[in-house]
């Protein structure tokens, strides 16, 4: 790890990024200084306990440094931390309704700061993930997505697309094989963000 001094400006993502792949911790100390009453602010109006909502920040930051190699340079560090502080004190509030309420009085206070759409983490996900799979040759795109998103059993689909069942297992997992090496870096994010069923998409 290098020892030489870092002046490296906050707001410059790629940079930052970059840093932090590297495993600059001194960059890691700088986000944490900088981010950690924003986030805490941004918290309080999920959580009420000081407490908690610390507890919640940490992770995040801990949850940061420990998958640093799997950040992606197109989302900006304030679109991750927000948006993941907001996923974990979501996770604790137990009730529909007041996780409703909640969601809808953030999107209101907040609307001016984060209406731009880059904000939501969840979105720039599924424009890869759905990129992801464009890149796939047709055939193992069309059995995977009879499968995975419409639900059909191999059989189902291999009478509807006039193969063997063996056909349609073969393409299937070359389907999920591509999607693994295509998004690889991002698998942590994707469980993340969307939990640990969304995986079913890539096995």
């Amino acid at each position: 790890m290098s020892q030489s001094p870092i002046f490296l400006d906050i707001n410059n993502n790629k940079s930052v990024i970059n840093a932090l792949k590297a495993g600059e911790e001194k960059v890691f100390d700088a986000i944490y200084r900088h981010y950690f009453r924003r986030l805490c602010a941004f918290c309080s109006q999920y959580v009420a306990e000081q407490e908690e909502i610390e507890e919640i920040v940490q992770e995040t930051m801990m949850w940061l440094w420990e998958n640093r190699s799997s950040l992606m340079p197109e989302l900006t560090l304030k679109t991750l931390l927000f948006t993941i502080v907001k996923n974990k004190a979501l996770n604790r509030i137990s009730h529909f309704e007041i996780k409703r309420k909640v969601h809808q009085e953030i999107v209101e206070k907040y609307e001016g700061e984060f209406s731009n759409p880059d904000f939501y983490l969840e979105n720039e996900l599924m424009r890869l993930y759905e990129e992801a799979l464009k890149q796939l040759p047709e055939e193992y795109r069309k059995a995977y997505e009879m499968n995975r998103n419409h639900r059909l059993t191999h059989k189902e689909i291999a009478e509807k697309l006039k193969v063997s069942p063996q056909t349609v297992n073969y393409r299937i997992g070359q389907a999920l094989k591509l999607l693994r090496v295509a998004l690889k870096d991002y698998l942590p994010l994707f469980i993340l963000c969307f939990g640990v069923d969304f995986l079913k998409k890539f096995y």
